[in-house]
């Protein structure tokens, strides 16, 4: 089956191109003002209307409200919800509410750790898994981090799920051969400083998924 790449965390017309050029099939939008790729409602609403039909819209939120939600799905024409921070159960009340496919994040660093993917099980269309970053951190992700991807290997996994983490174009075909992941979602590792996209270095990643 053909790996299928989202490229996160994009706030520019270059960089939504570029992303379509290498046939990435999902874009993420951010929004969260602490991080370095937060977009605002206006910009978001230019940047949306440059992506085409089949490729899919995400919205990264941590733990969200709903006027949030609403404002976020109406300016960016979201098609998916992506949720850091937030208890299956108020994501499963999302879910039901906007009507949108949603996205659970487990954050990674230990094997026991896969174990909260089973709390998803009906709360979320997806599980992403990412590298779990430090009590302290402000931000829940995009730090360049990443597990050992071998942890992924023979776990029952109950939902369709994706890899994120420290991902780039000279690592993500190991990333895949050894996870299995049939989806990877980069962003920090196609940037040339924190929130700023590097066009050639997603051309370069969607051309390695691609070869997978």
């Amino acid at each position: 089956m053909r790996v299928s790449a989202k490229i996160c965390g994009v706030s520019t017309p270059e960089a939504i191109d570029a992303s379509i050029r290498g046939c990435a099939s999902h874009v993420g939008f951010v929004f969260f003002p602490p991080s370095p790729r937060n977009v605002g409602f206006d910009r978001v609403a230019a940047l949306a209307v440059r992506v085409p039909d089949g490729v899919h819209r995400v919205g990264v939120f941590v733990d969200p409200d709903d006027a949030l939600l609403d404002t976020a799905i109406a300016a960016g024409r979201l098609d998916v919800l992506q949720l850091h921070k937030t208890d299956p159960g108020r994501a499963a009340a999302i879910r039901s509410r906007t009507g949108r496919e949603l996205w659970g994040t487990v954050a990674v660093k230990r094997r026991e750790d896969l174990n909260a993917a089973q709390s998803w099980r009906g709360a979320a269309d997806r599980i992403l898994y990412d590298a779990r970053t430090p009590d302290d951190a402000t931000l829940p992700g995009g730090m360049g981090m990443r597990f050992d991807w071998k942890l992924l290997q023979g776990f029952a996994h109950p939902l369709p799920w994706l890899l994120s983490g420290g991902l780039d174009a000279g690592n993500v075909a190991t990333a895949i051969g050894i996870s299995g992941a049939l989806m990877v979602d980069v962003s920090s590792g196609v940037e040339s400083a924190p929130g700023v996209k590097d066009v050639d270095k997603i051309a370069a990643f969607c051309k390695a998924v691609e070869q997978c």
